[in-house]
């Protein structure tokens, strides 16, 4: 077990302590910040020259998870903003030393959404725009958002230029107030609102080439940064999810242990919450394992310097998404078995339930488009096959 994990689960009845009160917040209370920090687990995918660690991609995700098992929250921000290093080791080195220079535990935000709009000018790009779902926002020292280079009539030209701009604090702002959600209230997730600020372009990076894997060259001979940036984007917010659904897994555990109902149901001998508990436990593990045995399998593959293919890539998100939806369809089961007792927002597997739905809605782990995607590839259909993340 890596020591981030660990010290995760040393702390884990802190972190479980506060998930309440990052709920109640808006967004992670400092102490749930301060712990996931100390644990290190954000610069485990970050390059070892900007001082992070350059993990296994199964450990970090084995650490997302055991976040969220304790506070849904901070296993979601985990998963969104601790894969952002591995990004952030693709750009520009100046951009590096600049994000890193003062301080390697700063994180970085998102999202990657295109609604912004950037100018050329100079040097760089006069940007603007406005973003939801900035996960972890109000703990982030710097923001990478998604963004579309467009004419001073606003034209995208004929080949559309969507890049990832980096920008720092005090750049943009945070929109307060605008993130009013059912679940993972705690997450931040707010607003981000931009106005003409100026973007030198060595602090953007392409999304097109940077999903096809182009600038994998500058970090040669590290297989950890040659995977695809979908699927790890992917394989990181599945993990979020299934931490949660271990998190409602133990409360429900504690919950049918000493739970009788009104007709005198006894919910730890009853079948029907038996079959429950086993075929999510069941799920669960087996979706972490498919998950982490195919990126394992890729960093072997790659190391003898064979490329990851667009069938593979498309594989891939056919089972993590299949993975999530076996969970989230786990965890609806589980709470249907619990009665009415359950519904009530003073006991923990409400709030859990709440929140793995929410986790459910992000498009990663959405099976639709994906299966027609991979369906599409499979049968030659090529002109609509592309790769999502």
């Amino acid at each position: 077990m890596h020591e981030a994990v660990a010290y995760i689960h040393e702390h884990g009845d802190a972190l479980r302590d506060e998930h309440v009160a990052c709920d109640e917040a808006g967004k992670l209370t400092d102490v749930t910040a301060s712990l996931m920090r100390s644990s290190g687990g954000m610069r485990m995918l970050q390059a070892r020259s900007h001082g992070g660690f350059e993990t296994e991609p199964s450990d970090f995700f084995e650490w997302v998870r055991a976040v969220g098992r304790y506070n849904a929250s901070a296993g979601w921000v985990a998963g969104v903003v601790g894969v952002h290093p591995w990004e952030v080791a693709l750009v520009e080195p100046a951009l590096q030393d600049e994000i890193y220079g003062n301080d390697p535990d700063v994180w970085v935000a998102s999202p990657y959404v295109p609604q912004g709009r950037a100018v050329r000018e100079g040097d760089g790009f006069r940007f603007s725009g406005r973003w939801q779902y900035s996960t972890g926002t109000d703990h982030c020292g710097w923001v990478v958002l998604g963004g579309l280079v467009v004419d001073e009539n606003g034209s995208p030209g004929p080949i559309p230029d969507l890049r990832h701009f980096f920008l720092p604090r005090g750049d943009y702002e945070i929109v307060e107030d605008s993130w009013k959600v059912m679940g993972l209230s705690g997450t931040g997730s707010k607003d981000i609102l931009i106005e003409g600020a100026f973007v030198p372009e060595y602090r953007t990076i392409a999304h097109g080439p940077l999903a096809e894997g182009e600038y994998a060259s500058r970090q040669l001979g590290n297989a950890l940064y040659q995977l695809p940036f979908g699927c790890v984007f992917s394989a990181a917010i599945g993990s979020a999810l299934f931490g949660i659904a271990q998190g409602a897994l133990d409360r429900y555990r504690d919950y049918v242990r000493n739970r009788v109902s009104v007709s005198g149901v006894v919910g730890k001998t009853d079948p029907y919450q038996q079959e429950a508990l086993a075929e999510l436990e069941a799920d669960l593990a087996a979706g972490i394992v498919h998950v982490d045995a195919m990126l394992s399998e890729w960093g072997e593959q790659l190391a003898k310097g064979d490329p990851i293919t667009t069938s593979q890539r498309l594989e891939f998100r056919r089972n993590q998404v299949r993975a999530s939806q076996r969970v989230l369809f786990g965890v609806d089961k589980l709470f249907s078995r619990s009665g009415s007792a359950a519904v009530w927002a003073t006991r923990p597997l409400e709030r859990y339930w709440r929140d793995v739905r929410t986790a459910g809605s992000h498009i990663c782990n959405m099976a639709d488009v994906v299966y027609g995607r991979w369906a599409d590839h499979e049968f030659g259909n090529e002109n609509r096959s592309i790769v999502m993340y």
